[in-house]
Parts: structure tokens; sequence; C-alpha cells
């Protein structure tokens, strides 16, 4: 299964002029492995819709599971958070992408993202299809 970042989505919504195109082929490619969004994925591209009803029509439930976040990953999540803060990091609450990331490594799950930077940083060990 592959576990959709929040970036491709909004990418696809909003018909971002540089990134659609990219994010439009990699979730196309990955259709046939499963798609996966979590609770955060769900509030980070709810952010953008006035009301909950929009956001529902935008995700089409037909390609996309919902999964919920697993305690392993939550702890998983937090101790990312830790490492962040002694290397500087001066959020003081954990960052959506420890969860998302945390999600996809306590599952086995491949990550669809084009944010890599901090997953490869957090989460070596998570399998992503990200920009080259």
């Amino acid at each position: 299964m592959v576990l959709v970042d929040a970036n491709v989505l909004l990418d696809i919504i909003t018909a971002d002029p540089v990134w659609f195109e990219w994010s439009a082929k990699a979730l196309e490619k990955a259709l046939g492995k499963g798609l996966v969004i979590n609770p955060v994925v769900y509030a980070e591209v709810g952010a953008g819709f006035r009301k909950e009803t929009e956001l529902e029509a935008a995700l089409d439930w037909t390609v996309f599971d919902r999964l919920e976040l697993p305690y392993a990953a939550a702890f998983r999540a937090g101790q990312a958070y830790v490492q962040y803060r002694r290397q500087g990091g001066n959020r003081r609450s954990p960052l959506p992408d420890f969860f998302i990331g945390a999600h996809a490594e306590a599952t086995g799950m491949t990550l669809l993202t084009r944010d890599a930077v901090r997953y490869r940083s957090y989460f070596p060990k998570v399998r992503l299809i990200c920009p080259d």
C-alpha cells in the first residue's frame, strides 16, 4: 500500500502550476498498489476547505482507503520529535510529517510525497516515491 502525503493531494486539488503534473503521474502509477490516507493527511488537506462535504467531494473514496494511525506510529512520531528538538528544532509539538512518516514506517507502507527531506532524515527506512 502507498500512503499519500497531503502535498501530493493538494497539488492535484489546486492544480498547482509547478507540481500538478508530477503529482498526478505519480498518483496514477501508484494506483494499483492501493492508495491510503490517514487522519493527519485528511486534516492537512481539509484545512483548505470551508466545509467537510467539500473535502469529501474532492477526495475520491473509490480510490483512497482511510486508515487510522496506529499507537506504535504515534509513539514513533514522538521519538522523531525528540530527535528534531535535540537537533535544534523549535516547534513545540510534533509536526504532521512525523505522524505521516511514522505511520508509513510502522506499517511498512511506501510513502508518496514530494517533500522527501524530512522523511529521509527522521524515517530513513521508509520507501519513498518522490521527485528525483
